[in-house]
């Protein structure tokens, strides 16, 4: 092996000891942001998809580092994520919508309702409706949730075009689902799926056909099973026990942090700081050393074919080589300087002070790195996708989840709720992964369930991230414990594309129905029509969008990235080594900094659901 690729150069034995196989940047080195922060916020709302332009390779030595390490760390092909204001749009909408009916304009109709002439509904034959319950599932890819909405794509707004659609609502009620009493029993946010879910309204429903012609009218995504004639106060919302949510997750998303993060640095100078060095080994034993193996094994091949200006710029980024360390200490060294200093002291000859590179060379050099970049990218994607997680492992999240079942206080959990609203309890009644998981093509997912009365918007997603988080990070799973105090925290979400609603629970109303005569909610009678839909529109579409856009991998890159304190809460200086900001720019120490809201928005994976609060914040997932 060359040289300039050894690894080993005498080692503190601590570190020696906790990684054999690696340098690690000195975890007593101060954290800071080395680069001109308006350049890379620049970079990275242009840079989509990823690549390197001849004007970067001018730009600062820290500029240019951060380039490279946007483009092998950042979502798909390199794509950054952006800030979007969305209840801020969501006020904009509404407002504009009023201005319209106060000048008298012209509303649009939604886009679910069906426009019939005055004729037409007046010669419609009146028919009898029953208040039903619709047994239906879908998969949520390529609609913006499950409520319905004026403006956007729905699974309720398709399915209420369908029942009109197919006679089962009248074209007098065509354009407004509120005169059919339409009541979802629980509401899905974009991207998630639903094997079973129920809503309840009055249709019209003496057509013994009524359901093959719903289906006529309706997407292969949405199916519905099953027309139940229930009670006039039955409302499929109210009368729901609990709930059944499944998540599928890559078991890499439970490997640690890769040691060159922001993350991977601050696990180990915690665990020393707060002398929780041995515990926190323990809790990483089965992972130790795995990223030291991974870089020898995929990405040393990668770097000793590149030229070695280039390696050494990977390297750095990688913190691959410890003769890079004095020098990367003294980018870190600048903490305390002001973003303009800094950036002058790291700067590289500017262009009018050396010799101009040929295009072609200029060019050259742009594509290698390019193509170097890309190559470390997909190695790392490659090792992610080849692990298997041990049983060790398996029963660390299985541990994580058990910290959740009971009667908590889940205010940090779902948005807009405070620790002393007493809706912000739930009741979770068990959370389980499957003991054995599954490789699709490739890639080793684990299916969680979990069981509870009711959950508030994001909970779930949030619940899924911060067990995730615990076991990754080798943290106490009792910091779950500590998320039900009052002190408010910044728990993402994980990617909606995991999460399906199994089925909802309504043994309650089951028990009666022998008094009624109606008959009973069961999703078991369709199970083999359920299973082939299911494996079909939903888990095969689920597996097909990761292997696409890696939304895991990025969704996690972007965690150990995110070189602010909100997400230290899993290091072993526990919560309050999460300084958060609420008003960044309050305090002389808080200028410059990101709030809790832009930090959860800039690692989470764009979703656009968080305009209102639809069943004021109930039943997101």
């Amino acid at each position: 092996m060359p040289s300039h690729v050894s690894l080993q150069r005498g080692l503190p034995a601590l570190r020696q000891t906790l990684f054999p196989s690696r340098v690690l940047f000195p975890p007593n080195a101060p954290q800071a942001r080395f680069f001109n922060a308006d350049y890379i916020q620049e970079l990275r709302k242009r840079r989509i998809p990823w690549t390197i332009t001849k004007e970067d390779l001018h730009r600062p030595q820290a500029e240019l580092l951060e380039v490279v390490r946007d483009g092998i760390w950042a979502g798909q092909n390199g794509a950054s994520r952006q800030t979007i204001d969305k209840r801020a749009r969501n006020d904009r909408q509404q407002e504009a919508k009023r201005q319209k009916l106060e000048n008298g304009e012209e509303v649009k109709n939604p886009v679910y309702a069906t426009t019939f002439s005055q004729e037409d509904i007046e010669g419609e034959q009146r028919r009898p409706k029953k208040k039903v319950a619709v047994l239906l599932g879908y998969s949520g890819t390529g609609y913006k949730g499950m409520q319905l909405s004026e403006t956007e794509k729905t699974i309720e707004g398709e399915l209420f075009a369908a029942f009109v659609a197919a006679g089962a609502i009248s074209k007098a009620n065509a354009t407004d689902p509120k005169k059919s009493s339409l009541v979802r029993c629980a509401r899905t946010d974009k991207g998630v799926h639903a094997a079973g879910n129920i809503v309840s309204l009055k249709l019209i429903v003496e057509d013994e056909d009524i359901i093959q012609k719903i289906n006529e009218k309706l997407s292969p995504q949405i199916r519905v099973w099953d027309i139940l004639v229930a009670n006039k106060s039955f409302s499929s919302y109210q009368l729901c026990d609990s709930r059944i949510y499944e998540y599928l997750i890559p078991t890499h998303c439970f490997l640690p942090p890769h040691p060159s993060t922001y993350l991977g640095k601050k696990l180990v100078e915690y665990a020393e700081k707060e002398g929780d060095l041995e515990a926190y080994k323990a809790r990483q034993e089965e992972v130790t050393g795995h990223w030291e193996e991974i870089d020898e094994k995929y990405i040393r091949p990668i770097l000793e074919n590149a030229p070695e200006d280039i390696r050494k710029l990977v390297e750095k980024v990688l913190h691959l080589n410890d003769e890079d360390q004095s020098a990367q200490g003294d980018l870190f060294d600048k903490k305390d300087q002001p973003a303009e200093e800094a950036a002058q002291s790291t700067e590289q000859p500017s262009v009018e002070d050396k010799p101009a590179e040929s295009d072609a060379a200029e060019e050259a050099r742009r594509r290698q790195i390019f193509d170097t970049v890309k190559a470390v990218k997909a190695a790392y994607l490659k090792a992610k996708r080849a692990y298997r997680i041990p049983a060790a492992r398996l029963a660390r999240v299985q541990e994580a989840l058990d910290k959740y079942v009971g009667t908590n206080n889940f205010f940090n959990y779902t948005i807009q709720k405070v620790h002393a609203d007493p809706s912000s309890k739930r009741h979770i009644k068990s959370f389980k992964v499957a003991a054995e998981p599954i490789i699709i093509n490739g890639t080793e997912w684990l299916s969680l369930k979990v069981h509870g009365q009711s959950f508030m918007m994001h909970q779930i997603r949030k619940m899924v991230a911060m067990a995730a988080m615990v076991v990754r990070c080798g943290c106490d799973p009792n910091r779950i414990v500590d998320t039900y105090r009052a002190t408010k925290i910044a728990i993402p979400k994980a990617p909606g594309l995991g999460l399906l609603l199994e089925r909802p629970v309504f043994d309650s109303y089951n028990k009666k129905t022998s008094e009624t005569g109606k008959a009973k909610i069961d999703f078991d009678k369709h199970a083999a029509t359920i299973a082939e839909f299911k494996q079909r529109e939903i888990y095969d579409r689920i597996f097909r969008e990761e292997e696409e856009t890696h939304a895991f991998s990025a969704f996690f890159n972007h965690l150990d990235h995110y070189s602010q304190e909100e997400f230290l809460y899993v290091t072993s200086g526990g919560i309050p080594a999460a300084k958060l900001v609420d008003a960044p720019a309050a305090t002389e120490e808080g200028k410059g900094k990101k709030s809790q809201r832009e930090a959860l928005a800039e690692v989470e994976s764009g979703d656009e659901d968080e305009g209102a609060l639809p069943n004021g914040g109930e039943e997101g997932g």
